[in-house]
């Protein structure tokens, strides 16, 4: 389950005015599961009251002397980061703190205290967290940001720290909790590049991948990190209840990493970096268990949120889990059934849910949506969401081994 939290961090940092503000992460934990952006404002308020071949370089054993031509050529990865640099950003989540001390504050937020609310609402804007962002288009008079919900979440103003070292003021257009999505919008003239999104459905465990983005914030901006998609499909449950299939990758992303490009050989951005596993459910370290959401899904979710502002879902009423990749003898545990290798495993049904009232049953496997496969849960949350809700959809299901045909009608969520 997927909890928000913050987890100090060691060192303090320094800000301007000589005021010590210790650094913080916005975590999200799944035995360990970690994902945000890096606060400064939980500590700063107790303490106002107190590659492939990465670029090489040879050494001639005659002169001693570098060579210039190895040290310009750039390793494999070196052109995809050079397509995507100018589009990754640092996005800055700005609140305004109350005129009252640091001490009251505290004392407010532990206790509640509506005293001192009209000083807040006219308080400074200061910095509380930063992430990162990828500029993904450029319309209307305006360039477009996707980036995490959870780095904006809560946030009295938002700002940009482009590529280039500028801040601009950046307009929130739309948020999805349960993606963790969040689109932003700047003027189209700060706009220098764009990132291309490439297709999630077709990434293989063991190809090459770059994280590009903030991590603890824009002090580290375009931060480049390589790894390889450790798992191209892993379903992960949230503590609201949601599942949602990510990308697994060893590639290093660290807090302020969140709502950057998880990015291919091709310099196409394949994924938006949301969250690392930090330890296992018994408490041991975990290194290179990085997750990122998938393009596919990505822009499903941007183009709704650029149209309407929200999302409104339709839903079938389960619980799933993507047959894809579970090793064998998960199975039993997980209480899975079938024999099949791809699907979606159905573990639980709502009742009086859009699936349960179509006659679907726990057990069962969804093979195909609207006659289309559907071999992870990305696939069907795509499918499903470009229906509206009330409508009607076909689906597929293996029972005991023989596939059957339903009719479902959508709920929304």
């Amino acid at each position: 389950m997927v909890e928000n939290q913050n987890n100090n961090q060691n060192q303090p940092r320094k800000k301007s005015g000589n005021k010590i503000i210790a650094t913080a992460a916005i975590v999200g934990v799944v035995g360990g599961l970690v994902g945000g952006g890096v606060s400064y404002y939980a500590m700063g308020q107790m303490n106002n009251g107190q590659g492939n071949g990465a670029a090489q370089t040879s050494i001639s054993s005659s002169s001693s002397k570098v060579s210039e031509k190895s040290a310009k050529n750039g390793g494999t990865m070196t052109a995809a980061y050079n397509d995507v640099k100018g589009a990754v950003v640092s996005v800055i989540n700005l609140k305004r703190q109350s005129a009252s001390s640091g001490t009251d504050s505290l004392y407010n937020s532990l206790f509640g205290d509506d005293s001192d609310s009209s000083s807040s609402k006219n308080g400074k804007l200061e910095t509380y967290s930063e992430g990162s962002g990828v500029v993904y288009m450029k319309s209307n008079g305006k360039g477009y940001i996707v980036t995490n919900n959870h780095v904006i979440s809560g946030s009295d103003a938002v700002q940009v720290l482009l590529a280039n070292g500028k801040t601009v003021n950046a307009k929130v257009v739309g948020k999805d909790s349960t993606t963790d999505l969040a689109v932003l919008s700047i003027g189209a003239k700060y706009v220098t590049q764009t990132a291309q999104f490439g297709d999630s459905k077709h990434l293989e465990a063991g190809q090459t991948v770059i994280a590009v983005g903030s991590p603890l914030g824009s002090e580290y901006a375009s931060t480049v990190t390589q790894g390889i998609i450790s798992a191209p499909a892993r379903t992960i449950s949230t503590s609201s209840g949601n599942q949602q299939t990510v990308i697994q990758t060893d590639a290093a992303i660290n807090p302020g990493n969140s709502g950057g490009a998880l990015v291919n050989s091709a310099g196409q951005v394949i994924g938006i970096n949301s969250m690392k596993l930090a330890q296992s459910s018994d408490g041991t370290s975990v290194e290179g268990m990085g997750f990122a959401i998938p393009s596919n899904e990505v822009v499903t979710i941007v183009n709704e949120l650029v149209k309407k502002g929200k999302i409104t879902r339709p839903q079938l009423g389960v619980r799933v889990i993507a047959l894809q990749g579970i090793p064998e003898g998960y199975r039993s545990r997980l209480k899975i059934k079938s024999n099949l290798k791809n699907g979606i495993y159905i573990a639980f049904v709502s009742r009086n849910g859009s699936a349960a009232n179509a006659g679907i049953k726990s057990g069962d496997v969804i093979t195909k949506v609207d006659g289309k496969k559907v071999d992870d849960v990305a696939s069907l949350h795509s499918i499903l969401y470009s229906h509206k809700v009330g409508d009607t959809v076909n689906v597929t299901v293996n029972r005991n081994g023989k596939d059957v045909d339903m009719k479902v009608k959508l709920e929304g969520n």
